[in-house]
């Protein structure tokens, strides 16, 4: 039997910053569109903690809460690395 391995109608070229798998890629974010982004990734993770330790799922709720922080310091060196200017 033949089997054909289809192909997505959209393929991502060069690096992806939100690494979804199936998302069109994103060449390159401005910093605060970056720096915003990550913020976002460590609110979501420090949500999904509480939402674990909720359930009562200890080691799933240790993993997201320590991720959580790793995120924040990746925001706070970008803003260090870019410098752009503080807002408002």
């Amino acid at each position: 039997m033949f089997i054909a391995i289809a192909r997505p109608a959209v393929e991502p070229e060069g690096p992806d910053a939100v690494a979804v798998p199936g998302s069109p890629a994103i060449a390159e974010l401005p910093p605060r569109a970056l720096h915003a982004r990550l913020l976002e990734n460590a609110a979501l993770r420090r949500r999904r903690g509480l939402e674990r330790l909720r359930s009562n799922r200890l080691e799933d709720a240790d993993y997201w809460l320590n991720a959580a922080p790793v995120a924040v310091r990746k925001a706070s060196a970008l803003r260090e690395e870019k410098s752009f200017a503080p807002l408002p």
